[in-house]
């Protein structure tokens, strides 16, 4: 009769596996995600500019368009030595380690134990009216486990840390993207700012002259003392813009060599004498919606993280569940002159059943993992538009700032004739000299102008390319994929 409940038993429970499944949704981009929007994968706006190459896809190293050595020395550096890559490089390797962990949980486990002591033992516990003698007792065997991963607790807990994995790895190709854009722009602010000294320096020096002129003008009585006072003015005023300019180049060179790993004033020569920045030699391209979706790492990190929370769902879902587990142990214990004998052995054969019966707090727990699920994707949908907003953004002000800098290319170079004009007049005695002054002042602001425009249209194309989100794929990052 026993055997035949025995029977009856594996057959139950063979039933009961075939029944199970893995509980939790399984994970999809959802189709209302705005990632799926035809308006998302769409070209980018038009910006008007013949400088934007709208229909080219950006290259993995953009950097590699201003064809300069010392800048992709300079990147190389960084991406080798850079105090937060390195510690990037570590959470991944952390987020790996914790995914291995959860693969393996639960599966097939062997604990094996052995221990012997000195024992004296009750005599009372045995019923017994005299003493026992001490004992020398041991104890042996080992065990051998395997949980049923019924309802997929374990499964489902292997896809949210896989998933945090790809999330660290797309964080870490995010650091890069930034520490390549600060390593660009501090570099050619560098250069930008050596040129703006040299020009400052070289407005100043001709004011110098125009007041030396003044002077021996006043002297020989063709002029007066307010014109020499009016000269000392513009060449103090021209002194006070060679300070700033000089901070500015001193504050971005300890921003460089911060990313570089290294401490404030060690950089390379070529870097501290750059007076010409480098120009990109053809339009800068910038593909459409779709590619800088599947381009950016902060959306693939925000997506990652989508699939971690959906995942959770399962795993909460899943304690609702018994937890069920198939093992078998096989030992000896006894006296040590008689353990492995027939008296000694000792084996058991079975599954054990563990349940928590479902209460409030875990339908609690899955409503909560529900509620992470949603944000997550709100956080998603935020950051693609986020994405979409910046770049667009970008666009538009590098777009209206080379326009802008047309503009001022014009004005110098008429504000260039008019003040030489201007000086041969008057220093010919056929114009006054307030014409004169007038005509160097707006030569002096238009060169500054024209400086500090060049810089900015310089700081434009590297947030466009740090807003296009290029330059991760060549460093060797890990495919996101199921293992």
């Amino acid at each position: 009769m026993s055997r035949w409940l025995s029977r009856g038993a594996v057959l139950v429970v063979l039933a009961g596996l075939a029944a199970c499944r893995t509980v939790g949704p399984d994970y999809a981009v959802p189709a209302t995600a705005a990632i799926e929007r035809p308006q998302a994968n769409a070209a980018f706006i038009d910006s008007g500019s013949a400088q934007i190459a709208a229909g080219q896809a950006l290259p993995d190293r953009w950097w590699a368009l201003y064809d300069d050595a010392t800048l992709d020395q300079l990147i190389e550096q960084a991406l080798r030595d850079n105090a937060a890559l390195k510690a990037a490089d570590a959470h991944l390797r952390q987020a790996a380690a914790v995914y291995e962990q959860a693969l393996d949980a639960g599966g097939l486990e062997v604990d094996a134990e052995a221990g012997a002591r000195r024992a004296q033992l009750s005599a009372q516990s045995f019923l017994l009216d005299h003493t026992l003698p001490p004992v020398t007792l041991a104890e042996g065997g080992v065990a051998v486990s395997y949980q049923l991963d019924l309802f997929g607790k374990l499964r489902r807990g292997a896809e949210a840390a896989r998933a945090d994995e790809q999330a660290v790895a797309a964080a870490r190709d995010l650091a890069r993207i930034s520490v390549v854009a600060g390593v660009a722009e501090n570099y050619l602010q560098i250069c930008h700012a050596n040129h703006a000294l040299e020009v400052a320096t070289h407005s100043l020096q001709l004011q110098q002259r125009a007041q030396e002129v003044t002077g021996r003008l006043v002297a020989a009585g063709r002029g007066t003392a307010p014109d020499l006072a009016r000269a000392r003015a513009q060449v103090a005023l021209l002194q006070a813009t060679l300070p700033p300019l000089q901070v500015q180049r001193q504050a971005a060179g300890y921003a460089l060599a911060a990313l570089l790993g290294q401490t404030p004033g060690q950089l390379p020569e070529a870097v501290s004498h750059c007076a010409h920045a480098p120009q990109l030699a053809r339009p800068l391209p910038v593909g459409d919606g779709r590619a800088l979706l599947q381009r950016r790492p902060d959306i693939r990190q925000a997506e990652r993280r989508l699939a971690a929370a959906t995942a959770r769902i399962g795993v909460a879902t899943a304690a609702l569940y018994p937890d069920i587990r198939l093992g078998a142990s096989l030992g000896a214990a006894g006296t040590l002159e008689d353990i492995g004998s027939a008296l000694t052995r000792q084996w058991s054969l079975g599954p054990l059943l563990s349940w928590t019966l479902p209460a409030a707090g875990s339908r609690a727990r899955i409503r909560a993992s529900e509620a992470g699920a949603d944000a997550a994707l709100a956080e998603f949908d935020h950051t693609v538009l986020q994405a979409l907003r910046e770049t667009q953004t970008a666009l538009d002000r590098y777009a209206g700032d080379l326009r802008r800098l047309q503009a001022l290319q014009l004005a110098q170079q008429q504000a260039a004739l008019a003040a030489e004009q201007n000086r041969r007049l008057y220093q010919g005695g056929r114009a006054p000299y307030l014409s004169s002054l007038d005509a160097e002042r707006s030569l002096a602001g238009s060169d500054a102008a024209l400086a500090q425009a060049q810089a900015q249209v310089a700081r434009d194309q590297v947030h466009l390319f740090l807003a296009l989100g290029g330059g991760w794929q060549a460093t060797g990052a890990p495919a996101t994929g199921p293992r």
